[in-house]
């Protein structure tokens, strides 16, 4: 509030301080004017006053009375004061007007001030003119003392005009300067906050907009600025959500490296891969944050050749690797200036990985079908060469070679198998399933080979549970683990078929106290043609495949396997099963 009467403040003071000045030199003219008329008029005069005195002095027509009657009709004192000091003449006492006290002061003053004999003074309202005379033998000094009320009431009007004119100037001040203030300077102040809210961000500032001529104009402006300005900010913090949003959610890492060589920039991605947060890298020399030779030497082939480069390379995370194909390339502005270089880093794990496994799958499957081959070959040709005349090694080689064409159709089953489960058009039968009868069915299955090996096969299934899937499939995988615990387990062993259901979904355990798996192979049993003792697999008769059939079969049922084994202690397999089957 005190800002803004400030303006309204300091007009109202210069107008009073212009308008006492002017009264004072007014009053001082008004002086000055007065104080010449007089002196002019009783510089005229003064001879015909002499005359008077000098008639009165040398006794000659003139009386005191007419001496007094005359100064009293010109309201003009007359005291002659002669050098001696001895006042001659004296008529002050005529004029009412003029006190005992002014006259001696204005005798001391003319005594003082002998040079000055032939100016006039004024004396508060009394002005005096002394005029050296000689008259006859006598010396002295002629004082003319007038007073001059007149002036006394023209100085009290002129302040009193300026007293009026001064208030009416400030009242049409107020008026004037309430209207500008209102017209001009408030407007103006409005726009100079709003122009400061949008110096510190606030875009939503506005105006009023309600005034005329430049001020208006200005208010306008200002909130169109102020709408273009907000507009521009929406506009650019779309624009930058969207990029952040996209630059975050790549599959690919991404990092942008300025031409001195300072990480500008990293994505999620990017930090998910490598590992730290973003304040580990924005800010910093691109080979103090990333300590990878084959990222640096990339980066220092992008500034040399200028071009974009592509490099693989390994990164190693814990006991595990990630392939890592990285592309880079330079930037450059609209005016082919230098700006630095970004790198897109792609997963190839899972390319690399695939590619691993269509080689091991080529290799598996050729050496799984060239043993059987081999020795069916062998003993057809060994039995054509003679031995098929001796019946008795004509019986044993035709049994081998049953034996090793079982087991090729058996492996050329399995792959057909597998790739059937594979592929995204498989269809599984949906049906209600009781699991402990399912379950109980399949238990006479594989009794036969259990107690071929004097194992003993235990079931803990009591219940009433009905699950939906596919009996067919799922008939597959319990005969395969339940074979699977029987051969890898040593005679007088125990195998053991456990069930427990829970709110949405049921656990089957298949369980045994065999040979066991190694804690490192326990990764890779699921692994096509993988087998931990690839010797014993063989005699088994297994092809390798089982249990990657058995992984995808209930992966198409949208569940779960788990194993835990200790080495000689044994192995168990936990299948976990939905009550009811979605498609999502």
């Amino acid at each position: 509030m005190r800002s803004k009467a400030r303006p309204l403040l300091t007009y109202t003071i210069l107008v009073i301080i212009v308008m006492v000045s002017l009264g004072i030199l007014l009053a001082q003219l008004t002086r000055s004017y007065f104080i010449t008329i007089l002196e002019e008029r009783i510089s005229v005069e003064s001879e015909y006053f002499v005359t008077y005195v000098e008639g009165f002095l040398q006794g000659e027509a003139v009386t005191r009375d007419s001496l007094n009657n005359f100064s009293e009709e010109i309201n003009t004192s007359l005291v002659f004061v002669s050098d001696d000091g001895e006042k001659l003449i004296d008529t002050v006492e005529v004029n009412e007007e003029v006190n005992e006290e002014t006259k001696d002061r204005i005798i001391n003053l003319v005594n003082q001030n002998e040079e000055e004999m032939r100016e006039g003074k004024l004396v508060e309202d009394v002005f005096y003119y002394p005029l050296p005379q000689t008259i006859g033998d006598t010396s002295g000094t002629l004082i003319l003392i007038s007073p001059v009320d007149s002036l006394s009431n023209i100085t009290k009007n002129i302040w009193l005009i300026i007293g009026m004119t001064l208030l009416i100037g400030l009242i049409a001040i107020f008026f004037i300067g309430f209207n500008v203030f209102a017209n001009y300077i408030r407007p103006i102040r409005a726009a100079a906050g709003v122009a400061d809210e949008l110096a510190k961000g606030n875009y939503k500032a506005r105006t009023y907009e309600g005034h005329f001529g430049e001020a208006g104009q200005l208010s306008r402006s200002i909130n169109i600025l102020a709408r273009n300005l907000q507009k521009m900010t929406t506009s650019k913090g779309m624009q930058e959500n969207q990029l952040e949003a996209v630059i975050n959610n790549m599959g690919s890492g991404l990092i942008l490296i300025d031409e001195k060589g300072y990480i500008q920039l990293v994505n999620r991605a990017f930090i998910d891969s490598f590992g730290g947060s973003r304040r580990d890298y924005v800010g910093f020399l691109y080979h103090d944050s990333i300590p990878f030779t084959a990222i640096h030497e990339t980066v220092q082939n992008i500034y040399m050749f200028e071009e974009t480069v592509s490099e693989t390379f390994i990164l190693p995370l814990d006991i595990d690797r990630k392939h890592l194909e990285v592309t880079g390339a330079p930037i450059f502005s609209d005016r082919k200036k230098w700006k630095g270089i970004v790198l897109v880093f792609h997963d190839i794990t899972n390319l690399k990985k695939l590619e691993q496994m269509r080689k091991d799958f080529v290799a598996n499957v050729s050496h799984e079908l060239k043993t059987p081959i081999t020795s069916i070959r062998g003993f057809s040709e060994t039995l054509l060469d003679g031995a098929m005349k001796d019946e008795q090694m004509l019986v044993q080689f035709l049994e081998i070679i049953l034996k090793e064409s079982g087991r090729l159709q058996s492996l050329i089953q399995d792959l057909l198998e597998l790739s059937k489960v594979e592929r995204e058009d498989f269809h599984l039968t949906i049906e209600q399933i009781n699991m402990q009868n399912f379950l109980s069915d399949l238990v006479p299955i594989v009794q036969h080979h259990a107690e071929n090996k004097n194992i003993t096969l235990e079931t803990n299934i009591e219940g009433h549970t009905v699950v939906e899937g596919d009996s067919s499939r799922l008939k597959q995988v319990f005969i395969n683990l339940m074979s699977n615990a029987i051969n890898y387990t040593g005679e007088k062993g125990n195998v053991q078929l456990d069930f427990k259901e829970y709110e949405d979904h049921v656990i089957v355990s298949v369980k045994d106290n065999g040979v066991g798996i190694p804690e490192e192979e326990v990764p890779r049993i699921f692994e096509r043609f993988y087998r931990v003792d690839k010797a014993r697999s063989r005699n088994s008769g297994g092809t390798g495949l089982g249990l990657a059939i058995v992984k995808h079969i209930v992966e198409a049922h949208h569940g779960s396997i788990q194993v835990h084994s200790e080495v000689g202690r044994g192995t168990v397999f936990h299948v976990k099963l939905f009550k009811e089957f979605t498609n999502n």
